[in-house]
């Protein structure tokens, strides 16, 4: 029961916040995301003191193709309809003490989103699984369209053909995995258990269908174009919901779908996999540097840190893969900090230009030392919450490969460059003229910067709860994706 109530209620939620009118639609949304975030919170008590590796609804929804409506929770992934319903909540509270046109619709566009989203984590149907994820594409589609910026109507369209064009490879993938499967189901229990009956041949194909669908949405160089000038022109919760936990479904599903249902393809194409992640992370670095635009700097700095992640899993060893779910829940609460802080600038100077801003220090301090413990979480110092994740992945990488891991040890080293020299910019120096006044944090402002300064800094200091709570999981992945 409390299964299904954690994936419907931010479908209730979506048709209330519309139904509440555009004067309380923010309010009743952010209420609602928050008793989501509750029943998350006991479902994770739950969970833990039952000790049960998993909890599962099923029920037969279509029996000729066998199709079920199945559903369910392991630490993985309640870990991520943690990170889901977190930030939910935060990226609602950061729209408030901004003018939104149609509040309802967007709202509401935001907690239907929370649905699909939390379903992608949930499905345990490969089918079912596919609906989810087309689903999440809607939402995200109609905030970007309708509430994006001067050249919306090209960049969303991008987005969409590409997108879209990933997720057809899935479907005939799965539709293959069906054909090929000697259970003739979409399980994803009988297809982990029946992995390694499906020739080495067959598995290349379905490897390239689900691999490409999942580099697109994450996104892995060189399929990362659409991905810069969409979070520009999205507007800032479009930008959050996107970098914080929409290009997570590519990298969980990497963890989830793809290492352990197709091992023999990942045997052989890994390795160029893993290459063309690392080529990311010093390609995305390199142009991250390079940019004046403050969105397009982190675009481009999410697009090294999520190769980071994706080269971890690819090393099938279990530093990699403690290092990427670490890492996926603090790239998660990172981004969305830092998006919030460039929608901050941008609110009170109408300028996204590094070269163009400084000395906001002297006139907002509490922002000041916000925006700092954000960018150091984001550069991996010890004690924050990047730190331990970038960590184990490099670690990850370095038992897999010892020279893929120097090229990928890079992220760290440019991204320091990158975002410490951006900070000193915008940050420090002296005053820029054009910025008459900069007002520091207003009351909403202060709330959502300080949940995320308390998570990078806590999760930085005790990691063990993440580990503890995907361990299982990621254990049976692992044994999963090795070779018989």
């Amino acid at each position: 029961m409390m299964t299904l109530l954690i994936l419907f209620f931010p479908l209730i939620a979506s048709l209330l916040v519309f139904a509440s009118g555009n004067k309380f639609a923010a309010r009743v949304a952010l209420l609602l995301s928050v008793i989501e975030l509750g029943i998350t919170y006991y479902v994770y008590t739950i969970y833990r003191q039952s000790g049960a590796d998993a909890f599962y609804y099923f029920k037969e929804w279509i029996s000729n193709p066998k199709i079920s409506f199945h559903v369910g929770i392991d630490g993985l992934t309640l870990l991520m309809v943690m990170l889901t319903n977190f930030l939910t909540p935060i990226i609602i509270l950061s729209a408030f003490n901004r003018k939104i046109e149609n509040e309802k619709a967007y709202f509401s566009l935001i907690t239907f989103m929370q649905f699909a989203l939390v379903g992608v984590f949930m499905a345990y149907d490969g089918l079912l699984y596919y609906i989810f994820w087309e689903l999440a594409l809607i939402p995200i589609y109609f905030i970007a369209l309708r509430w994006g910026g001067k050249d919306r109507v090209p960049v969303t369209l991008k987005f969409f053909i590409y997108t879209l064009a990933g997720s057809l490879l899935m479907l005939f993938g799965f539709i293959m995995l069906y054909h090929y499967n000697p259970s003739h189901s979409f399980d994803i229990r009988e297809l982990y258990a029946n992995a390694n009956h499906i020739c080495s041949c067959n598995q290349s194909w379905l490897f390239w269908m689900f691999f490409l669908a999942f580099a697109i949405k994450i996104p892995i160089v060189p399929f990362h174009t659409w991905q810069a000038d969409t979070y520009k022109e999205a507007p800032t919760q479009g930008t959050m919901l996107l970098a914080g936990i929409m290009l997570k479904m590519g990298t969980y599903s990497l963890l989830r779908w793809l290492v352990p249902i197709v091992p023999h393809g990942v045997a052989e194409w890994g390795p160029l996999a893993i290459t063309l992640c690392v080529i990311g992370i010093v390609y995305a670095s390199v142009i991250a540097i390079m940019q004046k635009d403050l969105k397009k700097l982190f675009a481009y700095s999410s697009v090294a840190h999520v190769g980071l992640i994706s080269a971890g899993i690819f090393t099938l060893n279990m530093q990699g893969f403690q290092g990427s779910v670490v890492q996926m829940f603090a790239h998660g609460v990172n981004v969305v900090g830092l998006f919030f802080c460039a929608d901050i600038i941008f609110n009170r100077t109408n300028s996204l230009d590094v070269e163009g801003l400084g000395g906001i220090r002297t006139l907002a301090p509490k922002f000041n030392t916000m925006f700092m413990v954000i960018v150091l979480g984001s550069v991996a110092l010890p004690l924050t919450n990047g730190f331990i994740g970038e960590f184990l992945l490099l670690f990850g990488v370095y038992e897999y490969n010892s020279w893929l891991s120097v090229f990928a040890g890079l992220t760290i080293i440019l991204g320091a460059v990158y975002m410490l020299r951006m900070f000193q910019r915008i940050m420090l120096g002296n005053q820029n003229e054009s910025i008459k006044s900069f007002p520091d944090l207003m009351w909403n402002e202060k709330i959502v910067l300080g949940i995320i300064v308390i998570v990078i800094v806590a999760m930085g200091i005790y990691p063990k709860p993440v580990f503890n709570l995907a361990q299982p999981a990621l254990d049976l992945i692992l044994k999963s994706a090795t070779l018989k």
